[in-house]
């Protein structure tokens, strides 16, 4: 009886070792003219609103495919999105909310000692279908809601060109 039990239990595993142990994935990542159709959908609702910002669009490593810096936006702008974005791509997570649980005194206070991680509104994820594409981030604005309201204006405006 025991021997039987084995077998089955080998039997019924057998496939879910070997499914698990495939050599490739797939990966979507935006196109460089989507990422920057966001960029600009960002920047154009920051202007409207009078703030000067940099925006980053950056791939789900991170990585950056678009940053866009209006005119009279400070040089701190620059590294601000690019590191906002990062941070929401590399957490998966919406910037202002790690804001908030990475507070001192919080478990997750220790976050913020790490290499660009930039916990303050701002940025967000790009997702579809369950999957993250990457991030965008706007820095510049007067404060991290400003900045999370011109990025969501981002997301907005390729929203159809992503969902498969």
């Amino acid at each position: 009886m025991k021997h039987r039990l084995i077998a089955l239990l080998i039997a019924l595993l057998t496939p879910l070792a070997a499914a698990g142990q495939q050599g490739t994935f797939v990966v979507r990542s935006l196109t460089p003219e989507v990422a920057l159709t966001a960029a600009r959908a960002a920047l154009e609702h920051c202007r409207r609103n009078g703030y000067q910002t940099a925006v980053a669009v950056v791939d789900r490593a991170g990585l950056p495919q678009v940053l866009l810096r209006d005119r009279f936006a400070g040089a701190h702008t620059v590294d601000g999105a690019i590191d906002k974005a990062w941070t929401a791509a590399s957490f998966r997570t919406p910037t202002a909310t790690l804001a908030a649980e990475t507070q001192p005194g919080k478990p997750m206070s220790g976050i913020r000692a790490l290499p660009h991680v930039f916990a303050a509104g701002g940025g967000l994820l790009i997702e579809a279908a369950g999957s993250t594409l990457g991030a965008i981030a706007v820095s510049g604005a007067p404060g991290g809601e400003a900045d999370e309201q011109c990025a969501a204006a981002g997301l907005k405006a390729i929203a159809d060109q992503i969902e498969f």
